[in-house]
């Protein structure tokens, strides 16, 4: 039996600890990279003294004379509105819908390869608007008028 024991026992080469190589040690910087003097002041930098700049109305008159007149315009204006409910449920509305595209634009940006493909779409779309509107003086001229034709149907100006 002895010798059954004998010959499950491992090599004694295999019995040795192996020397691992470490790794060489970082050493840590424990003084400050950048050195400051004492004597050194903040307020005595030429550098801080052109940076710090006081902020000054020109006229107290003036601007508050217009914030009067921008509250009284649009106090003017919400009283002339007839129907207020549908102008807060409309604005609560745009609320939601910016607030649900944010987290529709969160959920598209955590997928890997997603956001990559609509770059390229995106600059593809581009290049395509600048060639088809920008690029020649007729379709810079269709363009403008497009926009005069929107800004018209929004405004209500048929002039």
């Amino acid at each position: 039996m002895a010798g059954m024991v004998a010959a499950a026992a491992p090599p004694a080469s295999l019995c040795r600890p192996i020397a691992v190589p470490r790794a060489p040690m970082r050493r840590r910087r424990l003084t400050p990279l950048v050195k400051t003097t004492p004597s050194l002041r903040c307020e005595d930098s030429p550098k801080i003294a052109l940076l710090q700049v006081q902020a000054m109305r020109s006229s107290e008159e003036s601007s508050s004379d217009e914030d009067d007149e921008i509250l009284s315009e649009l106090k003017e204006k919400w009283d002339a509105i007839e129907n207020k409910s549908s102008v807060l449920f409309y604005g609560g509305g745009a609320i939601i819908a910016v607030w649900l595209s944010s987290i529709v634009v969160k959920a598209v940006d955590s997928v890997p390869v997603l956001p990559n493909i609509l770059e390229l779409v995106g600059l593809g779309y581009s290049g395509w608007f600048v060639y088809r509107y920008l690029l020649f003086k007729e379709n810079r001229e269709e363009l403008a008028n497009g926009f005069d034709a929107l800004k018209k149907r929004i405004t209500g100006n048929e002039e």
